[in-house]
């Protein structure tokens, strides 16, 4: 059992390598939105009750896919800066290392100007109903630039990081077959 967890920033393409690395394997795809778009039909995303079930949401599925011996790409935005997020990172990997499967951890990076373009992608919308107002999506990718989404400067994340094999990947200009492919091979090698 594997546990593929892939992170960057917004729009950067994790639920569609994602989604390509379960198109083209016996992975399922637990994607961010998953959790955060149901509950967006009844929280305020701030809210204390919305941050509080979406933790354990996510939790519960990732325990129950382990259990289950699910191989599970999982995604996320992760701020590297914050010591609460490197913390929930930590317990969200937890039940499959606990489980003995093998975690691996890919890191998608691209530009803003990418990002930007990726956020109108008619699949990002159709998954992701929270983004169609794409005047608050757009600002909302150019606002979290103010947080570290990607490794390079140090971070209370590295310690989670090291801890696991990590693969960064810069999917500019690739498609997400092909860096579909790229994480097989990486995986396969290892």
């Amino acid at each position: 059992m594997t546990l593929l967890f892939v992170f960057g920033p917004p729009a950067v393409g994790k639920m569609t390598v994602g989604r390509a690395i379960a198109d083209a394997s016996d992975f399922r795809l637990f994607h961010n939105h998953h959790v955060i778009e149901p509950l967006l039909d009844v929280f305020a995303f701030e809210s204390p009750a919305f941050q509080t079930l979406m933790g354990e949401f996510r939790q519960r599925v990732l325990e129950e896919a382990a259990g289950a011996g699910v191989d599970l790409v999982f995604t996320l935005v992760w701020a590297l800066d914050l010591p609460a997020d490197a913390a929930a990172v930590r317990r969200h990997l937890t039940p499959f290392v606990e489980a003995g499967s093998r975690v691996a951890i890919v890191e998608l990076y691209a530009d803003l100007e990418t990002r930007l373009g990726r956020n109108r992608t008619p699949y990002r919308l159709a998954e992701k109903k929270s983004k169609r107002d794409l005047a608050w999506s757009d600002g909302n990718v150019r606002d979290l630039e103010r947080i570290q989404m990607n490794t390079g400067v140090p971070s209370p994340a590295d310690d989670v990081i090291a801890d696991f094999p990590h693969l960064r990947i810069d999917n500019t200009d690739r498609t997400p077959e092909d860096v579909a492919a790229q994480i097989f091979d990486w995986v396969s090698a290892g």
